[in-house]
């Protein structure tokens, strides 16, 4: 049986229903003041840790987020929320501050921190408290019991894309990975997911980045000409380096009719749709109408566009308001956090798991003349963890 949680009122779990659309203000409305470190958002009784890089790297991100978590709280309907508001100033060493200012001030859970070294850093106060975490960071090595990610993690959109492919009935993978550390991540997510879907691993060459070409001239065999064994190219490099990679490619005789060439969310960029290599090729990622409907929402509160992450502060808000609501003494307990069926967000409906890693549904996107459309959409409930 699965537990509908609304996290607010234009949002639900996503397998118990659709979301409605909030009420848009017609104009915009003056740019709301800058919140000082430990400052407060909302009047409610429970008292939950915002922390961000106010000042320092990240400022511009962590403003939009703390605007984000204010907008939540308003959307919420003045929920029984007080969000403490901490600057990390984008180090390690303030967030260590902040995470112990917050919870010596009564702080039940902490939402960010934003970096990798400030959420290591605010996880080694809180979870010797019994407070658990709720960051931001796209480094899955952070992750722990206690400490969940809500962020765009590219794991699950290896899990995702695999999926999509091998259930078109492609079982041949060839992979094509820059040697980086986001690399190192997904080189590790797509030997997982192939294997678990059957298929199998023809060839993987790695390459520095932005020097794909001896990388290509290696795998050419197998993925180019008539006697191809691959039939799925995997390449997750970013914009530019999928420009020069794709570029060699093209040189090295690659026909992605023939070969499906597939990726994570970093194609999901106009300079990527370009490319003649990627034409016909897929990529898994968030759902844009979501984030559209929360952008519309935050230029008419605060008369700018929100950062890309902004919608990510909004749904970790919402869930700490939902859960209080729903919950009550448990509100922030592992059990509650972790619940299977997941929570229904800006992005889609998202789950964490109980080592900190979160899942998503996604869609899967086709690059096709310079544009990319959803071929599969993301799903409104997530299926069995680990399958």
């Amino acid at each position: 049986m699965q537990v509908c949680l609304v996290l607010a009122p234009v949002l639900a779990l996503g397998a118990c229903g659709g979301m409605e659309s909030p009420v848009v203000a017609t104009r915009p409305v003056a740019e709301a003041p800058v919140l000082a470190d430990g400052a407060g958002i909302g009047a409610g009784s429970v008292k939950v840790a915002l922390i961000l890089p106010l000042t320092g790297p990240g400022a511009a991100a962590g403003a939009a987020m703390r605007n984000a978590a204010q907008l939540a709280v308003q959307e919420f309907q003045n929920p029984d929320l007080r969000l403490i508001v901490k600057d990390d100033r984008g180090s390690p060493e303030g967030a260590r501050e902040a995470a112990a200012a917050a919870l010596a001030e009564g702080a039940e859970l902490v939402i960010g921190p934003l970096f990798a070294g400030s959420v290591q850093a605010a996880a080694a106060t809180a979870r010797p408290a019994g407070k658990p975490v709720i960051a931001f960071s796209t480094d899955a090595s952070v992750a722990a019991r206690g400490v969940y990610l809500l962020s765009f993690l590219p794991q699950p959109e290896v899990d995702r894309v695999v999926d999509e492919v091998t259930a078109a009935g492609r079982r041949s993978f060839a992979a094509l990975i820059p040697d980086t550390t986001y690399g190192n991540a997904v080189e590790a997510q797509f030997r997982e997911a192939v294997a678990r879907r059957g298929g199998r691993v023809v060839a993987l060459e790695r390459y520095p980045s932005g020097n794909p070409g001896p990388a290509v001239a290696r795998l050419g065999p197998l993925i180019a000409g008539p006697s191809a064994q691959a039939d799925v190219l995997f390449l997750p490099d970013t914009p530019e380096g999928l420009g020069t990679a794709a570029g060699a490619l093209t040189r090295a005789g690659f026909n992605p009719a023939r070969v499906k060439p597939i990726g994570t969310a970093l194609w999901n960029d106009p300079r990527a749709f370009a490319l003649p290599a990627l034409q016909g090729g897929w990529f898994a990622a968030v759902d844009p109408a979501g984030y559209a409907n929360f952008s519309q929402r935050y230029r008419a509160r605060f008369g700018s566009d929100p950062v890309r992450v902004a919608s990510l502060a909004y749904d970790a808000v919402s869930l700490a308001a939902a859960l209080n609501r729903q919950y009550g003494s448990q509100r922030f307990a592992e059990t509650t956090l972790t619940n299977p069926s997941g929570f229904a967000g800006v992005d889609g409906t998202f789950r964490f798991r109980p080592e900190g890693l979160s899942d998503r549904a996604l869609a899967v996107f086709e690059i096709r003349g310079n544009a990319a459309t959803v071929v599969s959409p993301a799903p409104r409930a997530l299926g069995p963890s680990g399958t």
